[in-house]
């Protein structure tokens, strides 16, 4: 795992590259609504992309992650499946549904029954490489997103100049993020982590939380401001100093969003004292999540070291999917 978070710049590379060379069928059709099909390590990119454009499309993008697609989508609909085995079954079951819709249908996959589908049925695709563990081909999976969108017409290609001028920060920062992010992991030994963001950055706050759940074996939450607000900080009164608290933080976070984030800190300090912030690096907002999720990334890894643990084991996943396949 640790090999695939040090290639994380070259897996953006190689996705731009496949991105680019991937031709689609587009139908003359008006979409009305978008939705993203796709659990865990597939489905947290339909998360972050749908925040990062919440203010260039036009229409909105739902992301699903359960067996039963909404009573909306219909032939008016762009659904992209995305499973990067292309045998997930929940993702298999919402593209059946997507078909009795009469939906436009969209898969990003490494391949299995769903580039099967594809090309039987002559949908659209993206096929990107296999082998690795799904949550490891993020940077591959994921600005393939952005390309289905583009090639339907619904966002521009500013994006790649953007994944582009990541990969170059990114780069340049990789000695700074590792010894950060190692000391951000022994901050967080033997603590049960709490993370917490300004709301458009909640998908970066839910993909950090995944990767200490199936990287360094470790049960977390997250939660987002300014609804935080609204609830949980009640329940800081039973808070203790077992609890260590990350906040990914940006410069450009909505202004009351930081007043908050202050506020919050003085008041969590009274019953714990490992509080710790994170902040981006980059000049747009596909910037600063690529880097917060490669800073994430690279604290799960140390945390399996520091553990002495098998960060790419899912044993417990394994055995739900074997029980599954029984019934």
């Amino acid at each position: 795992m640790k090999q695939y978070v040090e290639d994380f710049t070259k897996h953006l590379s190689q996705a731009l590259e496949i991105g680019n060379q991937a031709t689609f069928s587009i139908p003359v059709k008006q979409y009305e609504n978008i939705l993203i099909c796709g659990l865990g390590g597939s489905g947290i990119g339909g998360t972050i992309i749908a925040q990062l454009l919440a203010n260039e499309l036009q229409i909105p993008v739902f992301v699903n992650k359960d067996y039963h697609i909404p009573a909306f989508v219909n032939k008016n609909t762009l659904v992209i499946a995305s499973s990067y085995s292309g045998n997930t079954e929940e993702t298999i079951e919402m593209l059946a549904q997507a078909e009795v819709r009469n939906a436009e249908i969209v898969v990003v996959s490494s391949g299995g029954k769903l580039i099967e589908i594809s090309k039987e049925k002559n949908y659209n695709y993206i096929q990107i490489p296999a082998g690795f563990p799904p949550r490891a081909a993020f940077g591959i999976s994921f600005p393939q997103l952005f390309y289905v969108l583009h090639k339907y017409g619904l966002i521009d290609n500013s994006f790649e100049k953007e994944i582009q001028k990541s990969i170059e920060l990114l780069d340049a920062s990789e000695n700074t993020v590792r010894e950060e992010s190692l000391s951000l992991a022994q901050n967080l030994l033997n603590k049960i982590p709490v993370i917490y963001s300004a709301a458009p950055y909640e998908g970066v706050s839910v993909r950090f939380r995944q990767q200490l759940n199936e990287n360094s074996k470790m049960l977390c939450w997250h939660h987002a401001l300014p609804e935080m607000n609204h609830n949980e900080l009640v329940g800081w009164a039973g808070g203790n100093d077992n609890l260590a608290v990350v906040f990914f933080r940006n410069e450009n976070d909505y202004y009351r969003t930081q007043k908050r984030m202050e506020i919050n800190k003085e008041i969590i300090a009274k019953y714990t004292p490992h509080i710790f912030e994170v902040y981006s690096k980059g000049a747009s907002d596909i910037q600063r999540t690529l880097y917060l999720v490669h800073f994430g990334d690279w604290v799960s890894v140390h945390l399996a070291e520091l553990k002495n643990i098998d960060p790419v084991e899912v044993n417990v996943i394994t055995y739900l999917k074997g029980e599954l396949a029984k019934i």
